[in-house]
């Protein structure tokens, strides 16, 4: 029997700031090309979307070293000029915050369907505009929000929606490590992420992360009390130059969610690490407790709940990290940030749902904004639907 003809949606995507950090390791070398090497995405047995990108950037001798590097040989400094090229229908935007809702604006401008990393914007006015310009140019629009992907959090669901946790109560979050000044040892993550200016600082880059992850997993977040803190004043640049630090580098913040539950998230590039991992989530409950890192999850049911009595004048008898047992291997987790790409290209190619839209983008922008409202303040600040 002859073999049907296998249907093959080619996108082209635009793929603006691909040189940075992020863009170069979650976006290209571990998204878009390993999807381009599986064959694309799969619809079904004869249906397939296939990405086809283009990389852009300022440097062309950066931007010649990842093509070499990603096999993806197209690439260009002429943003202005691909936008009129009508073989790429998606915007992808990996910049800096400060250079992103310019690009957009003129993509959008062009009628590309859009997605982009987050801080979306930032400041919420610039966000909701760009929401609402995606919205009447009737283009398609996504954001990052790469954690609900990641292997810890999907347990956390899971046992949520197997009711593990009975009624939850609340959730600690602890998120950082210590990222060298560079005076000796270099630094790991780049200058601007410490500078004011430059649309640096922890709060508005992790609680935009923790506004998607609260809202989608445990519950809208209602009010925030941040208080943020630069603990390192000063810093080594790429050109090894000493910069001060005029953002922040440290956010302890509570939040009021719905249903009665209580999130605390301490965020830090100035503290080190001795946990399980670089993000730990404890969520406690009735019924039981668990707590995700970024892959493995542990839980501890009311049943196996240990009962100390405080006595310090004795060594502590209960081994505490001994009551835990670690939930399976259930599923099989694909990187965070590819699972979300292949989710987009099925929204732009077939029309299928994803709803973590350019205003689930505001949304993170705004818990941002008004966290450093609140830590300006000094006071709790609510937060209104947008």
């Amino acid at each position: 029997m002859a073999e049907h003809p296998k249907k093959v949606h080619r996108i082209g995507i635009i793929m603006n700031g691909v040189t940075g950090r992020m863009g170069t390791n979650q976006h290209l070398l571990r998204s878009i090309v390993p999807i381009i090497r599986q064959g694309g995405v799969k619809v079904s047995d004869s249906e397939f979307i296939l990405p086809d990108p283009v990389l852009v950037g300022r440097n062309p001798a950066r931007l010649q070293e990842l093509a070499e590097k990603s096999g993806i040989t197209a690439f260009t400094t002429d943003l202005d000029a691909l936008l009129k090229d009508p073989n790429y229908t998606v915007y992808f935007d990996a910049q800096t915050t400060g250079h992103r809702a310019a690009s957009i604006r003129k993509a959008v401008a062009a009628g590309k369907h859009i997605y982009c990393e987050k801080p979306v914007a930032s400041d919420t006015a610039t966000a909701l505009e760009l929401y609402r310009r995606c919205r009447e140019a009737g283009v398609k629009h996504g954001v990052v929000q790469d954690k609900l992907w990641l292997p810890g959090i999907m347990k956390l669901k899971r046992l949520m929606q197997q009711n593990f946790f009975g009624r939850i109560l609340s959730v600690k979050g602890e998120f950082g490590y210590w990222v060298f000044e560079g005076h000796s040892i270099p630094a790991q993550r780049p200058s601007w992420n410490y500078r004011k200016e430059d649309e640096g600082g922890i709060i508005l880059d992790m609680l935009c992360h923790w506004r998607y992850v609260l809202d989608n997993v445990f519950g809208n977040v209602k009010a925030v009390s941040c208080l943020g803190a630069t603990h390192i004043p000063e810093r080594i640049d790429e050109q090894g130059r000493p910069y001060a630090c005029t953002a922040d580098d440290a956010a302890y913040a509570t939040f009021e969610l719905e249903g009665g539950i209580v999130a605390h998230f301490n965020s830090s590039w100035a503290t080190r690490v001795r946990r399980d991992d670089l993000l730990t989530i404890q969520v406690d409950g009735t019924h039981g407790s668990a707590v995700a890192g970024l892959r493995e999850c542990y839980v501890q049911h009311y049943g196996h709940t240990p009962k100390p009595v405080w006595n310090p004048d004795i060594e502590q008898p209960v081994k505490f990290f001994e009551g835990w047992a670690k939930v399976p291997e259930q599923e099989v987790y694909e990187n965070a940030f590819k699972t979300q790409w292949e989710l987009f290209l099925r929204h732009v190619a077939v029309d299928g749902p994803f709803p973590w839209d350019l205003r689930e983008g505001a949304k993170g922008v705004q818990l941002a904004e008004k966290g450093l409202e609140s830590w300006a303040k000094r006071c709790w600040i609510n937060i209104d639907p947008l």
